[in-house]
């Protein structure tokens, strides 16, 4: 069975039966699937998963059954296939914390909304972290139940295999392993060692009814406590003033008094220490997925975490650690990361035309004066216009959507696009381009067209925030988003 036919059984067993349709949600950087399942007759909504690694999948859904069970803010648990391989959780819709605060990143002013939910989340974690660690079973936690001085190492070698070595900045490998060496006896003497969620940043919280959820925490494990407020408050693209990381620091410090007796010059000292941890391991995955596997989205993040190591080094936590200090203030003083402006990339220039169309009128034409874009050929996907029942409808209309996302190929067609969708707008974005134009043409430009148009549409809308005319030239509508 493919996924959506799997997810499709499960809902049918434990949700009831039903005409269930399927849309795939577009994640940043992760390998699962997660589609949005919805029951036609009754409107109502899961998030159906297909995970890649078992391990990891029986991870999540551990953690999910304790952490709710506790009655902390985590996604229900609905139920896994009897492989583990694919598993149903509760929909808390489409806003994360990090597009309810992306127009704050922007303008620089937080206001109150902003930081009632920063705050709101942040008050939950050490609730999550102490409360969360109780009776549970560390063992089952993925890849490995704790941060030991192997992981330690691990992360810190990311940093310099996959970032520094790539930056052409020279270094002693010895002097630089020594100082490693004493930064991860530092972490591990640090206290309270409880559930560490790992990647504890804006993107990985949910935001439904003005409540904050975490997700997204499968690959936590026991380790120091400050790691998640140093991987939030410190979160590189997010870029918050200094003003609201004080606030946020200082909110979860009153929340950790009910957990832990430590003073708050110690509390500071050893958070600093762990910021400069955890940007070293950010610098690694933005390496890794940005300069490697060039994905656009950590590109565009590494001037940030550079500007958080120029604020490190105006503090005393590099100076236990001499040569690692050095090569972090040649890094900093690199002319590429040198940008004045940190505030997020300015959508506003770009308008994105998508278009549908009939191959038999030919290719739309660009009034932009672009020279045009993207043209994709929907016909080689199984064509509702052969059946007598949907020759009248469009794909815009409901039984030609369950018609085409039952049978799976354009489910399949619009990942590939979904790809260089995303990579090209952001690409447009980060260069100051006014229009970029996507054109999909089948037959009759009637459904298979006009299903792909408007849901690429829709994707490039709410993932970037830009302009979007979409046209269906064939049915004469056109419809404008601007998220």
């Amino acid at each position: 069975m493919n996924d959506t036919a799997i997810l499709t059984t499960l809902c049918n067993k434990h949700l009831g039966q039903g005409e269930w349709t399927h849309e795939l949600i577009k994640g940043e950087g992760s390998n699962r699937k997660y589609y949005r399942l919805r029951n036609a007759k009754d409107g109502s909504t899961c998030i159906g998963v297909i995970g890649e690694d078992q391990k990891e999948n029986e991870a999540f859904i551990y953690l999910s059954g304790q952490f709710k069970q506790k009655g902390l803010p985590v996604p229900q648990f609905i139920a896994a296939s009897d492989d583990h391989m694919a598993y149903l959780q509760e929909d808390l819709g489409d806003t994360s914390l990090y597009s309810e605060i992306q127009d704050a990143i922007k303008t620089g002013v937080f206001g109150e909304k902003e930081l009632g939910l920063l705050k709101q989340i942040v008050s939950w974690l050490p609730v999550l972290q102490f409360e969360g660690s109780e009776d549970l079973d560390f063992g089952v936690c993925y890849p490995q139940a704790e941060m030991d001085k192997r992981a330690i190492m691990w992360d810190l070698n990311y940093f310099k295999y996959c970032f520094l070595k790539l930056q052409k900045t020279s270094f002693s490998e010895p002097l630089l392993e020594d100082d490693f060496e004493q930064l991860t006896a530092d972490i591990l003497g640090i206290p309270y060692h409880n559930f560490m969620v790992r990647d504890f940043q804006s993107r990985n919280v949910m935001v439904k009814d003005g409540r904050t959820y975490f997700i997204d925490y499968q690959g936590g494990r026991k380790g120091p406590f400050l790691y998640d407020v140093a991987s939030f408050v410190w979160q590189a693209k997010a870029n918050l003033p200094k003003a609201v990381k004080e606030q946020l620091v200082e909110t979860y410090y009153n929340a950790l008094k009910k957990y832990v007796n430590l003073p708050r010059k110690a509390f500071d000292e050893l958070l600093q220490e762990m910021v400069l941890f955890r940007t070293l391991q950010v610098l690694g995955a933005y390496g890794f997925r940005g300069l490697i596997e060039k994905k656009q989205h950590f590109i565009e993040s590494i001037p940030f975490a550079i500007k958080n190591v120029r604020e490190l080094l105006q503090t005393t936590v590099a100076d236990r650690y001499p040569h690692l200090k050095q090569v972090l203030t040649s890094l900093s003083e690199k002319e590429e990361y040198q940008q004045k402006d940190m505030k997020e990339t300015d959508t506003s220039k770009l308008t994105v035309s998508v278009y549908s169309f009939s191959y038999k009128k030919g290719i739309p034409a660009d009034e932009s004066g672009n020279g045009g874009g993207y043209v994709f050929d929907c016909r080689g996907v199984h064509n509702p216009g052969k059946y007598d029942q949907f020759k009248p409808l469009t794909g815009r209309d409901q039984a030609v959507i369950d018609f085409l996302e039952k049978d799976g190929e354009i489910l399949t067609f619009l990942e590939s696009v979904y790809a260089l969708a995303d990579a090209h707008v952001a690409r447009y974005i980060e260069r100051g381009f006014s229009n970029l134009m996507f054109c999909f043409g089948c037959t009759g430009g009637q459904h298979r067209s006009v299903y792909s148009a408007q849901h690429t549409a829709e994707h490039i809308a709410k993932k970037f925030g830009v302009k979007v005319n979409l046209i269906h030239r064939e049915q004469h509508i056109e419809e404008k988003f601007n998220y």
